[in-house]
């Protein structure tokens, strides 16, 4: 027998608080959704009944979005943020990116929105600087170049 280990996901707590909101919602809906689908196949003909096939959809997404985050939240693991003053979950970090600043707020595995400016630390910067402290120099590699990133502040 071949027993998988867990892979646990990493959550700020503010994340992770997102995500059970998120799935209680979600789980709230269900019920309005699986009377949608007994009205639809009341209707007749199944085959051709839109609204039932949409409403089955419906559900379908409903119930792979539970069952998704449900291991997320039964795998999920809350990091807490250190005060070593090293890169890690939950820091906010000012780079001197090519001459400019810029910062990059660490969240969770599934947080990232680059746009917002939070990065995961298994983003291509995040693996570079994971650890890291003030005032060294990474080069990263991405899909666009190397960048070269000073690290001026850590909070």
């Amino acid at each position: 027998m071949n027993i998988r280990p867990i892979h646990h996901t990493r959550f700020t707590k503010t994340g992770f608080e997102k995500l059970q909101k998120e799935y209680e919602e979600l789980k709230a809906q269900r019920p309005a959704v699986v009377l949608d689908v007994q009205k639809a196949r009341e209707l007749g003909d199944l085959k051709e009944n839109g609204y039932y096939q949409a409403s089955k959809a419906k559900l379908r997404s409903i119930d792979s979005q539970l069952m998704r985050m449900a291991y997320q939240l039964k795998t999920a693991q809350i990091v807490q943020e250190s005060a070593t003053g090293a890169i890690g979950i939950g820091s906010t970090v000012l780079f001197s990116l090519n001459g400019n600043d810029k910062t990059f707020q660490f969240v969770g595995d599934l947080e990232a929105s680059p746009s917002e400016g939070k990065l995961s630390l298994l983003s291509p910067i995040g693996r570079a600087v994971e650890g890291k402290k003030v005032g060294d120099v990474v080069e990263v590699k991405t899909p666009s170049g190397v960048l070269k990133l000073e690290i001026k502040k850590i909070s």
